[in-house]
């Protein structure tokens, strides 16, 4: 018998010497987790501002209804409760209310003030309320397209929102809290708060102002045209700041305009046409094949390899100087100028103007647009692209290409983002 009392004695001495000194580590942690808990604490996103400090876009607190469904003592009379006030359907909130091994579920997120104060009055158990931030556009729909949007989370995904996530999303803080099995916080347990740090602010080129009546000009002319949409820019040839950029749309064919959410202006393309003789032109000035006072014979039709080409207005061989061709918007004539500069200048022209590359804004989804690369080329490409046919380009590139003639042959990058600034004030 003291043989078999000693033997058990062994036994749990070294059950005690493994529990407490070989894996006394590991199940205090495992105590631990099941006591202290960490919240993640949001940071507050960065504001969006116009060029003059107008806001754009603001995070502002809203309150999330949440409940405990462990701490629920009435789930079916508290669906009833809630569901006329919250707007949702009695047996979603029913559903949620009972579910199992759950501590957090979701009710209803970013609330106004008047539900939220209907919400506390209930005194419901198990069901409470949690700040969080919702995103606002103080100018409604405004600039829409650029400006992208959050989701519920007021995490960016479209837009200027997407592309400065990380900076206007800032640092995730910490509430570190121990709590018993109930779910209520010890006193003396353990508390820690590592803050969150806010996002920056993102001081945009726009100006409102420009922008919206820019939206209302670019409605208005839709309008007039009958068109399903459109696409308006305005920037500064001399900085390369956008001052405005609008596209609109109208859904169903008719009625009144509405901002898009899709900035065409940057994702979508199409072939140049007459637009692009301007790059043409100005390509045989720079290379010295003519000179300002240069003068062609300009037939209204032209055989290209298989294809004849012709002007829009019939007329006969005719002496034209360079401002005739560009002014009169001649196929030929500039089909001409694309022959005496030849394939490669002319490829390398419409490059250096911009076309067949992303611009330096790098916005979510921005096309490079279409280049036929040189050695692809047909027999009759040199006669469609010196006339914008054969390419295609986004409508900002478009308007690099004449901001390079406005600014004196100087290509400078469009820029929609001023500056950033911190929540010290520090410009960045």
């Amino acid at each position: 018998m003291l043989c078999v009392v000693v033997l058990l004695f062994v036994v749990v001495v070294l059950r005690l010497t493994q529990l407490q000194l070989l894996d006394g580590n590991r199940y205090a942690a495992l105590g631990a987790s099941q006591r202290v808990r960490p919240v993640v604490l949001a940071a507050e996103r960065g504001a969006v501002f116009d060029r003059d400090g107008a806001d754009l876009a603001l995070s502002v607190p809203q309150h999330t209804v949440w409940a405990d469904p462990r701490l629920v003592s009435d789930p079916q009379r508290e669906a009833d409760a809630l569901a006329p006030v919250l707007g949702i359907d009695r047996n979603v909130l029913l559903r949620a209310l009972t579910t199992p091994d759950k501590a957090f579920v979701y009710l209803a997120r970013q609330v106004d003030d008047v539900v939220t104060q209907k919400v506390r009055d209930l005194k419901l158990d198990g069901v409470e309320l949690l700040l969080e931030s919702k995103r606002f556009n103080p100018s409604g729909e405004l600039a829409r397209s650029v400006l992208g949007s959050v989701n519920l989370d007021n995490l960016g995904r479209a837009g200027l929102e997407q592309q400065f996530d990380e900076s206007l999303t800032g640092t995730p803080g910490q509430l570190v809290l121990e709590q018993d099995p109930s779910g209520r916080t010890i006193a003396e347990g353990e508390h820690h708060l590592t803050p969150a740090q806010p996002g920056d602010d993102l001081v945009l080129t726009l100006d409102t102002a420009m922008q919206f009546e820019t939206e209302r000009a670019l409605s208005d002319q839709i309008v007039k045209m009958g068109a399903k949409g459109g696409i308006a820019i305005v920037s500064n040839p001399k900085t390369g700041e956008i001052l405005a950029m609008a596209t609109m749309d109208r859904p169903d064919g008719n009625g009144v305009p509405v901002p898009s959410t899709n900035n065409r202006a940057l994702t979508t393309v199409f072939e140049p046409g007459s637009a692009s003789k301007v790059i043409t032109m100005a390509s045989a000035l720079e290379e010295g094949v003519v000179q300002s006072d240069s003068t062609l014979t300009v037939p209204d039709h032209l055989q290209v390899a298989d294809t004849t080409f012709r002007d829009h207005d019939p007329h006969p061989t005719e002496t034209m100087s360079l401002t005739d061709i560009l002014a009169n918007s001649s196929n030929i004539g500039t089909i001409m100028l694309g022959q005496k500069l030849g394939a490669e200048s002319v490829d390398a022209y419409q490059r250096k103007f911009g076309f067949g590359e992303r611009t330096a804004l790098n916005f979510p989804n921005e096309t490079a647009g279409l280049m036929l690369p040189l050695k692809n080329w047909s027999g009759t490409s040199i006669g469609t692209i010196p006339i914008g046919q054969g390419v295609a380009v986004t409508a900002l590139q478009m308007l690099q290409s004449f901001n390079v003639i406005a600014n004196g042959g100087v290509y400078v990058e469009p820029k929609l983002l001023m500056a950033t600034v911190g929540k010290d004030g520090t410009r960045k």
